[in-house]
């Protein structure tokens, strides 16, 4: 019972850890995870921050019941947990399980993000667990030497060097594009602002691309729609309930699409007081009150403002163009419009123009348009298509792939890139620009924060190897020494069990309790004194 007990343990400690891995790692995407429960549910609530916390409190309990466990049996002892703690060990082992199944299932996509963290932390992660096999080696060897039955030795031994092998033999299968020879790492990526400084104003607001060319963002993203009397306007949802408070003006309204608001009514609507109330990356309460002032008075912006502040600060503007609902009055000019609205606010070669709908007609129309594609092809295609740019999901990412397409000059934009690990490994790919949430938090990075040349990683590699392997032989050494009774140095006393070192517990039973007064008579009456009782073979 209490070996499965211990086996039940150690599983549970590698699959907590691995989802706490897959959650800490998917950081990047817990606003898209928020946002997802919000329309599921109806109500916003930060469920990725509680998901970390509960994830780490119970990998923290685990990974204490096991220093405990393994302090335990290096001393010879056995591991009698209370009832309550392996109910707990039961429950963690069940949430780790049933909670990585789920988000497996509705968020495949974050496997790709695990993947790719690997690129960044696979030779620190592998230092970790040699050096957690070199400290497991030393009450699995005190147990191997005092097991009586061949078999179990053969076992456990046999575990333990075929784990222990295929860790050493792990970084033969690992590739980083921040492994790299010195001097070949390119400049670090533009900064284009995702919906403009997400996490400093609300979303697709004025104040939000003002705070996002503050912060030294090269360029700034949004989505467009067309409202119902032909003026584009800013928003990234189909419909206005996120965004805006249109359930307190327009109440009967909540579900309807976007695009069959007109202009004068969407000026009516608040677009800032939700991001106060929600406070959806947790940075309100580090704003001013000035600050808080200016988001709480934002409206829905026009495409034409937008444009006037990309060109007033010399930006770069990148947009999606949402086709309206079939009826809707521009269903067939949207494009000519939007196109209007564009050569009319800022220089064309400022605009990355995403759209793919009739691209050939755009291209003639306005050929100073930078083309950009959301989908890889064939080099032959992209440059057949007048494409200069392309916008792809980070998960894409590849060093060989963006090199490639910079050979005959087509740049490549990763998006939505907001943690600073996933901004090195970009960085290190040769990605030219990321779109991000966080160009407050990047610009401030100078240096990617992993970088090594070949040689000092399979420095580090064999360092690491040689040094646990001495370890670990030198441990299993001592406790056959130990365990057989041999002397550690000349003259010393021996070891054996019957020594100073002894397997020797003594037991309740083992125990002659004899009455004082029977040899002394100055004690008072009723004092014992225990004397443990050794049998000879």
């Amino acid at each position: 019972m209490e070996c499965g007990t211990f086996g039940l343990l150690i599983v549970t400690f590698f699959l907590s850890f691995l989802f706490l891995y897959f959650w800490s790692e998917a950081q990047n995407d817990y606003n898209d995870f928020d946002w997802f429960n919000f329309g599921t549910l109806g109500f916003w609530f930060p469920w990725s921050l509680v998901l970390l916390v509960v994830a780490a409190a119970l990998f923290t309990y685990i990974a204490l019941l096991l220093v405990l466990a393994v302090c335990l049996l290096s001393e010879g002892q056995r591991l009698y947990l209370h009832w309550s703690h392996k109910t707990g060990i039961v429950v963690t082992l069940v949430f780790s399980i049933t909670a990585t199944a789920v988000l497996s299932d509705l968020w495949s996509k974050e496997w790709k993000t695990l993947l790719l963290s690997l690129q960044v932390t696979a030779p620190f992660l592998h230092v970790a667990a040699v050096s957690l096999m070199a400290v497991l080696s030393w009450p699995i060897a005190l147990h191997f030497f005092r097991m009586n039955k061949k078999v179990r030795q053969v076992a456990v031994l046999g575990l333990f060097l075929s784990v222990l092998f295929s860790l050493y033999l792990v970084p033969l299968g690992m590739y980083s594009p921040c492994i790299k020879e010195a001097g070949t790492l390119g400049p670090a990526p533009a900064l284009i602002g995702h919906r403009g400084a997400p996490m400093l104003a609300p979303e697709n607001t004025l104040m939000s691309f003002e705070k996002a060319v503050e912060a030294g963002g090269a360029g700034l993203e949004t989505d467009v729609t067309i409202s119902y009397d032909g003026v584009p306007f800013l928003m990234h949802d189909t419909t206005l309930k996120r965004t805006t408070n249109v359930a307190d003006v327009f109440p009967n309204q909540t579900h309807q699409d976007a695009s069959m608001f007109t202009w004068a009514e969407l000026q009516q609507l608040n677009a800032g007081d939700w991001f106060l109330s929600r406070d959806p990356f947790g940075t309100v309460s580090s704003m001013s009150e000035m600050d808080r002032a200016w988001a709480q008075n934002q409206s829905v912006p026009s495409l034409a403002q937008f444009l006037q502040v990309a060109a007033r600060s010399g930006r770069l503007v990148l947009f999606d163009l949402r086709m309206p609902p079939y009826g809707h009055p521009y269903s067939q000019t949207y494009i000519n419009t939007t196109l209007q609205v564009v050569k009319a606010n800022i220089n064309s070669s400022q605009v990355l123009w995403l759209p793919s709908a009739d691209r050939e007609s755009v291209q003639a129309m306005d050929p100073d348009l930078q083309q950009t594609s959301g989908e890889k092809a064939s080099i032959q295609e992209l440059m057949d298509g007048h494409i200069t740019r392309l916008n792809l999901h980070y998960s894409t990412m590849s060093q060989q792939q963006i090199s490639k397409y910079r050979s005959v000059n087509i740049t490549t934009n990763l998006y939505v890139i907001s943690q600073p690990w996933l901004y090195t490994l970009g960085w290190c790919a040769g990605a030219q620009s990321v779109t991000t949430n966080s160009v407050h938090v990047l610009s401030g990075i100078t240096k990617p924060l992993f970088l090594m040349t070949p040689e000092d990683y399979n420095l580090m590699w064999i360092l690491t190897d040689a040094v646990s392997a001495f370890l670990i032989i030198s441990i299993f050494i001592f406790h056959w020494w130990r365990e057989r009774g041999l002397p550690f140095w000349s003259g010393s006393r021996q070891t054996h069990e019957n020594g100073p070192y002894s397997k020797f517990r003594t037991d309740s039973s083992e125990v002659i309790c004899i009455r004082w007064s029977s040899l002394h008579s100055d004690p008072p009456t009723g004092t014992f004194i225990s004397l443990p009782l050794v049998y000879s073979p």
